[in-house]
């Protein structure tokens, strides 16, 4: 299964997820390989934390940031379970790569008004990649989401109809996501038993259900 995590606007948490969706994978026994294709390199950079401070690898993690990504990831997805792409942000060409390669496209989005964050580019380029592969797979997820808020509620009503769907699992605004960026670390692994576990793994299932 391949999976890459796109979306045209920066800080809608793109790397958090990728790495919490294949740490997750990781820890359940599956074999995990997550490909950076974001020229920043921040999943990376998370990698060489975690070997710093010496909490053993979970799961692969290579820098891809080439525009010959949809060329390369078949020959890298053939010797694991699941593959993830975490995606650049406002970088067409990179982006249009990352699509080609997927077979599910995951757009994280922060709840705030429709025309906010739904980026018509990002739309575009999916319909786009649509022509190519026309069993691609996309979604919204919504990501640092305070669930009881008006807002929150309002922007999951709006997605609920809408092409690409929204996922039922969400994922809030945690504390401990900033600590495992920083450490290096899953916030499974900081805390098993936090809300912030449980929701990644209700993600990671659900993702899991839409393998092609």
């Amino acid at each position: 299964m391949i999976v890459a995590l796109l979306n045209q606007k920066g800080g809608t948490g793109k790397t958090t997820l990728a790495l919490h969706l294949a740490g997750q994978w990781a820890r359940e026994g599956r074999r995990v390989l997550l490909v950076d294709a974001d020229p920043q390199g921040s999943a990376l950079d998370w990698a060489a934390q975690r070997a710093r401070s010496g909490s053993g690898r979970l799961f692969g993690t290579v820098g891809l940031p080439r525009e010959t990504l949809h060329r390369e990831v078949p020959s890298l997805a053939g010797d694991v379970d699941h593959l993830i792409i975490d995606g650049p942000p406002r970088v067409a060409a990179l982006m249009r790569s990352a699509l080609l390669a997927a077979e599910v496209v995951l757009i994280p989005v922060q709840p705030s008004p429709f025309d906010g964050w739904a980026s018509a580019e990002m739309l575009r380029l999916l319909d786009e990649a649509g022509l190519f592969k026309p069993g691609l797979t996309a979604r919204f997820v919504l990501n640092r989401c305070a669930a009881r808020t008006v807002i929150a509620r309002e922007t999951a009503a709006t997605l609920a109809d809408h092409d690409p769907p929204v996922l039922a699992a969400t994922v809030g605004q945690r504390i401990v996501f900033a600590d495992a960026a920083r450490t290096g670390r899953l916030a499974a692994e900081i805390n098993a038993d936090s809300i912030a576990a449980d929701e990644i793994a209700a993600l990671a299932a659900e993702v899991g259900r839409l393998a092609p």
